[in-house]
């Protein structure tokens, strides 16, 4: 199992203050020294973390796997072609919300959300969508030509009964459809390790939890104990 640690909160702190620091850019960096397998960031149509500059400074000079988390815009679209990262997670976007939440709406998706894809696709670009750990989403996302998807964990992460077992049935139908599961949202020390248990997911994108735990153990340190705590579950 990746983990892909989202570098997007060191960039809300740098904006709280102005100037440069912490950087984001240093962040991959380390994340990616202590064992991360990927990096993660969102840039939002507000800006108000990640900045462009900050996102072609990682695909630049970052040895990563970089994950662009991004709504399915044209703006965003014709970054991404210009990048050319090697992966993208296109997810739903509210200007006002603290964070996604929650998964796309595939099934009742308009024509610009296949046109995207197939974009990004041609691209040499994998496809992910973010979406809700049910069957029919995961059959529209197929359909409309995804080569992943990333299941929403926020419920289960809120303690939601059944979820986990929700999610388990959701990997293993997307497995069964030829896609590539993932899995984020409100994943801690606490909750990762039934998600990594899963062997169906084979990715799980974690941000918040890890840049605020670092401040009080450190960002190799934070890296270093989930990496251990998704390898002890993955068996």
């Amino acid at each position: 199992m990746r983990l892909s640690v989202n570098v997007d909160h060191v960039a809300t702190l740098r904006n709280a203050r102005g100037g440069d620091f912490p950087c984001p850019v240093a962040a991959a960096h380390l994340c990616m020294a202590e064992g991360a397998d990927g990096i993660t960031v969102h840039l939002r149509e507000a800006r108000r973390h990640i900045r462009d500059r900050d996102l072609e400074r990682i695909a630049a000079e970052v040895d990563c796997r970089l994950n662009f988390e991004m709504a399915a815009t044209e703006e965003m679209v014709a970054l991404a072609e210009k990048l050319r990262p090697p992966a993208c997670c296109i997810v739903p976007e509210k200007r006002a919300e603290l964070t996604t939440e929650g998964g796309l709406d595939v099934r009742n998706a308009g024509p610009f959300l296949a046109a995207a894809i197939s974009r990004l696709s041609a691209a040499g670009i994998e496809v992910s969508l973010f979406v809700e750990p049910e069957a029919a989403a995961l059959d529209a996302a197929r359909a409309l030509g995804a080569q992943a998807v990333e299941l929403h964990t926020g419920r289960y992460a809120d303690g939601h009964p059944g979820e986990l077992a929700r999610l388990q049935a959701a990997a293993a139908h997307g497995v069964g459809l030829g896609l590539h599961c993932h899995a984020g949202h409100g994943l801690t020390y606490d909750n990762t390790g039934a998600i990594a248990a899963i062997p169906d997911i084979i990715e799980v994108s974690i941000g918040h939890f890890l840049i605020s735990t670092s401040i009080f153990e450190g960002l190799p340190t934070a890296i270093r104990r989930m990496k251990s705590i998704i390898a002890a579950s993955r068996g």
